[in-house]
């Protein structure tokens, strides 16, 4: 029991250090030998959890939207609908805060053409929208398409002034 733990431990260091490393110099630059610096183990010892680099890459994509769905899901089970909107806008943003590398890490992926690393961000985006779209539905949001659109599109721009460092672009928001 203790070596699984282990090994799911170790998987996880790898993880977040590959997010770190490909968030900070981009997936394309990096190497499974600086991903292996990070986490402080040996660089073969990462083929024992990822045959790929590319599945390293989609591994840590799904640990970064698996943060924002559980998140999101937390909000949409305890907001009330006044509050829905609002608490799902204090939640990215606190993602933001605290996992920037995440977001960075997703805002390259989407320009990466290899098909598993596509299905990943497509299959968070998707899982996202159909959550928020949901939650306005039920909570009886008027325009709840469009409310979801606005919303998601304002995510993608707190994105684009997180990674440029241009608070100015989130005024008015």
């Amino acid at each position: 029991m203790a070596k699984m733990e282990t090994s799911a431990n170790r998987k996880s260091d790898i993880i977040s250090a590959a997010i770190e490393v490909f968030a900070e110099i981009g997936y394309y630059r990096a190497t499974t030998a600086q991903v292996a610096e990070r986490a402080k183990i040996s660089q073969p010892y990462i083929f024992r959890f990822f045959s790929t680099k590319e599945a390293l890459l989609q591994a840590a994509l799904e640990a970064s939207w698996t943060r924002v769905i559980d998140s999101f899901r937390k909000v949409v089970e305890s907001a009330s609908p006044e509050q829905l909107e609002t608490g799902l806008i204090q939640a990215y943003e606190d993602i933001l805060d605290a996992y920037r590398n995440e977001i960075l890490l997703q805002m390259q992926a989407q320009t990466i053409q290899e098909d598993t690393i596509r299905e990943a961000m497509r299959n968070g985006f998707r899982e996202v929208r159909r959550m928020v779209l949901d939650a306005y539905q039920a909570a009886g949001i008027p325009n709840a398409e469009e409310r979801t659109m606005l919303f998601l599109a304002r995510g993608m721009l707190c994105n684009i002034s997180a990674a440029l460092d241009m608070p100015e672009l989130k005024e008015g928001m």
